[in-house]
């Protein structure tokens, strides 16, 4: 993925969208629960859990992951930067949007919308998949950020506390406002690759059938089945009478 460069005035932008966030932190590298899922605005670096008492004045966003991709809250995105055109999903009753482009697995290019940056369907009437895409189809078109960026002096982590920002499978995202349609879902019937059929979710998916394929045959009797033996057993040959001798 190509890294848009940003003016110094959005360097909090730029090291955004470039850092690589729940990698462990080397600083606490020993601690339980040190993955680096805490974006300081204010200081531009990623933090865990346990770098957070000396940025407890400044801004922070919390990262979330779905599926080995970045996600944030959409109405944290909406304190910074104009979110309009970017297509939203439903998490554990919350709406947020993906940080960074997502590679494709397939091609699902069809009839439908499509991103305007990378191509992928999209539900009307939004125009990217992310926010990466938005903001590199703007520097692209417009050649600046300053009418989309907007001035935030607070942020601060969830009231509830910090959560690890795990979303998993079992808490599928959905579009916001979905429909059911078949256009361009490539072939997979109601939203299709507008939900994220052609995200990492399917391959997901595809692991779990697999991993069930295999603990199949791992435990499968090392010994013939019951119908197998008695078949045997028919089939053997009998061996020469013994008659009694004649007298």
């Amino acid at each position: 993925m190509v890294v848009c460069s940003f003016k110094s005035s959005t360097h909090w932008l730029d090291v955004l969208l470039s850092e690589k966030f729940y990698n462990a932190c080397i600083i606490h590298e020993e601690a339980k629960k040190n993955e680096k899922n805490i974006y300081c605005l204010d200081c531009c670096m990623s933090l865990c859990p346990h770098c957070l008492n000396p940025h407890r004045p400044h801004r922070l966003l919390q990262i979330r992951r779905y599926v080995y991709h970045d996600v944030i809250r959409l109405d944290d995105a909406a304190k910074l930067i104009d979110c309009s055109s970017v297509q939203s999903y439903i998490s554990n009753s919350a709406k947020v949007v993906f940080l960074k482009q997502r590679p494709q697995t397939r091609n699902c290019r069809g009839s439908g919308n499509i991103c305007s940056t990378c191509d992928r369907s999209l539900q009307d009437p939004y125009l990217f998949c992310s926010l990466y895409c938005k903001i590199d189809y703007v520097l692209r078109s417009e050649g600046g950020l300053s009418k989309y960026l907007l001035e935030c002096k607070f942020m601060s982590l969830p009231e509830s506390g910090l959560d690890d920002g795990q979303m998993t499978p079992d808490s599928v995202l959905e579009p916001a406002g979905s429909t059911r349609t078949s256009s361009g879902s490539c072939g997979f019937g109601e939203v299709g690759c507008l939900a994220l059929a052609c995200t990492a979710t399917t391959e997901i998916v595809r692991k779990k059938r697999s991993s069930m394929s295999a603990f199949r045959t791992a435990c499968r009797p090392a010994f013939s089945p019951v119908s197998e033996i008695s078949a045997g057993l028919m089939n053997r040959r009998k061996g020469t009478p013994h008659r009694a001798p004649l007298y």
